[in-house]
């Protein structure tokens, strides 16, 4: 049974608002909400205190063990109130645990958190200060900052190991780059995402890696960690050229096709094409993916090599050394082409990381980068709500294509 909170009384309110004239004297920083809450906060840890001695103040001593109040000792507490001061009594006999204030206790709940969610959000700690001093009239010192995201990094870490589910239709790769101080030198860092659709067609966040090396040892790790965090089968790896990547996944996951993006193959084609020419060659490039056949794809290579070899003779030889990596987009149905045939999908959450990271001109450590890009990827997918868009189909193409693979549902 649900109680119902008593009505303040008008004569109440009234009194206290007698004197309103401005929301400053409601919500500013010596307002009525403020002194509202010092009170309400210490009549409470009044009340506590009565509760734990077993007798009200200026009552006589009632307990076996004589204690009784010991004057009040002060904090204050960083809040939406901004500094607010609370006077907390004190036991002879140093017993009292205070529950709606804990010792040691310095930020009202939920304070963190605001901290947390400004850092998320790309703030610098410097910026942090000015926002909370601008809104809160509270000063907080860049330790304090960095002692309260600090605390995410455990966070981080399990996240980065949690299980993951047996199957993955279908896994993104792509990969942006910042600065990192390193062992007193500033170094140029590739942080890797994999971006993994699952059997509902929901999308989720596999982990994030911070290179310190690239190529097929370092990939050889990355696909091994998401082998031992349960998954045991990935049918198609999409992925941006990346070196060593392919010979990796295959070891781990032998059954596993790696997809070349064909957009970025575009896009990297149309580098090398003058403005006025982009569309003609696009229009040509677009005759070969949407070929029916490897047979007429290459056909349509072959005609696009012819028309423009002497204008732009180096995007037909990119085309060709990478084939192979092309080629497997061609021995699926169109319901599968749709979802695999760009890594538009990681390419979006990549934006959005680097408008976030791009008020930071150097992170002081892979620490600092990690967290702030899991709190960023934590907001971000707070959003995929929704599976990928038709979905149904494709996974009733999986379904055939991959029977021997995927499990009765």
């Amino acid at each position: 049974m649900t109680v119902s909170p008593k009505a303040i009384p008008d004569e109440l309110l009234d009194a206290l608002m007698s004197n309103y004239q401005t929301p400053e004297d409601l919500i500013g920083a010596n307002g009525l909400l403020k002194q509202l809450t010092k009170a309400i906060v210490e009549r409470a840890l009044e009340a506590e205190m009565t509760a734990h001695l077993g007798h009200g103040k200026h009552e006589a001593v009632t307990n076996a063990n004589s204690n009784a109040r010991n004057g009040k000792s002060r904090k204050t507490l960083k809040g939406d109130f901004g500094d607010l001061p609370i006077e907390i009594p004190r036991d002879r006999h140093g017993e009292f645990e205070p529950q709606i204030i804990a010792k040691h206790q310095r930020r009202w709940t939920g304070f963190d958190d605001k901290i947390i969610s400004l850092y998320a959000r790309g703030l610098t700690v410097r910026e942090i200060q000015a926002h909370l001093l601008e809104i809160y009239h509270t000063e907080v010192s860049p330790t304090l900052i960095s002692s309260v995201t600090d605390a995410v990094l455990e966070e981080v870490s399990a996240w980065q190991t949690r299980p993951l589910d047996p199957i993955y239709p279908i896994v993104y790769l792509d990969c942006l780059h910042t600065k990192v101080r390193d062992s007193g030198s500033v170094r140029i860092k590739a942080v890797y995402l994999a971006i993994g659709v699952n059997l509902d067609g929901h999308k989720e966040v596999l982990g994030l890696w911070i290179a310190q090396s690239e190529g097929a040892k370092f990939w050889l790790q990355v696909v091994t960690e998401l082998k031992n965090r349960g998954v045991n089968d990935v049918f198609i790896a999409c992925v941006d050229g990346l070196k060593g990547f392919p010979e990796a996944i295959e070891t781990v996951f032998p059954k596993a096709t790696v997809q070349l993006c064909i957009v970025h193959l575009v896009r990297n084609s149309l580098n090398y094409v003058s403005y006025k020419r982009r569309q003609s060659v696009a229009d040509d490039l677009k005759r070969i993916y949407q070929a029916a056949t490897v047979r007429e794809a290459e056909q349509k290579l072959a005609e696009f090599e012819a028309n423009w070899h002497e204008a732009y003779p180096t995007i037909a030889p990119i085309w060709r050394r990478n084939w192979d990596r092309i080629i497997p987009f061609f021995d699926y149905p169109p319901e599968i082409r749709k979802v695999i045939y760009t890594t538009n999908t990681i390419e979006s959450v990549n934006r959005s990381l680097r408008k976030i990271i791009k008020n930071r001109a150097i992170f002081p450590s892979d620490d600092a980068l990690s967290k702030l890009l899991y709190l960023a990827l934590k907001n971000i997918s707070q959003k995929w709500t929704m599976p990928v868009y038709d979905w149904k189909a494709a996974l009733n193409r999986f379904s055939i294509q991959f029977e021997d693979r995927i499990p009765n549902r």
